[in-house]
């Protein structure tokens, strides 16, 4: 999920994936499966059924272990973040391997329950938002603008739409003072939220 195509292209070349990768601009799959943040993973089996709803792939809630003196994580920081991705990784192999067998597959039952509510505010906001990427494009920059305002307060919770509508570093990513003052306060709410998965560390 990327409003500017070329400030994603970088990241792909370099990755060079062997899979065609399309680049959502308009946020409709934040929409469709109320993604707030990235990365963020939806499980759709081969009948289209979703096994597992939007969910955290494979990251933690490790953002404010920064240590900005440092300009890097620890190393134990790190092991925790790794531990993480493999374990994700892991089940996503098993669930390729064994199908509706893996462990790691929700029922019906368990699978609703873990969909992310929507709101008819959050249903508001990428509307806005994709209202006010329109207008951007057009070049109305100061009506976009005023939506994209509008689109965060609507759906604060979305770190997507407050990434792609806030003043962004050269590489194309938000990570400036802007980002950083409201990752610090959280509070006792979560960056990445926790996965419900056997085997991923808090």
């Amino acid at each position: 999920m990327d409003a500017d195509v070329e400030a994603a292209r970088p990241w792909i070349e370099n990755a060079n994936p062997t899979y065609v990768t399309l680049i959502d601009r308009n946020h409709v799959l934040s929409s469709l499966y109320n993604m707030v943040n990235v990365p963020q993973a939806v499980w759709i089996d081969e009948n289209g059924i979703v096994v597992r709803p939007t969910e955290t792939a494979g990251s933690i809630d490790i953002l404010r272990d920064f240590d900005f003196e440092a300009g890097a994580f620890s190393p134990e920081v790190l092991e925790k973040a790794g531990e993480a991705k493999n374990t994700y990784v892991g089940a996503v192999k098993d669930w390729a391997i064994n199908g509706s067998d893996s462990r790691y597959v929700f029922d019906a039952d368990a699978a609703r329950a873990h969909v992310p509510a929507m709101t008819d505010q959050i249903a508001l906001a990428h509307a806005t938002f994709q209202l006010g990427q329109h207008l951007f494009r057009e070049g109305r920059t100061d009506e976009a603008d005023a939506l994209f305002a509008r689109c965060r307060e609507l759906h604060p919770a979305s770190w997507n739409i407050f990434r792609q509508t806030t003043e962004k570093e050269e590489t194309g990513i938000a990570v400036g003072e802007e980002f950083w003052g409201k990752v610090m306060s959280l509070g006792d709410e979560q960056y990445y939220a926790s996965v419900d998965m056997d085997g991923m560390p808090d």
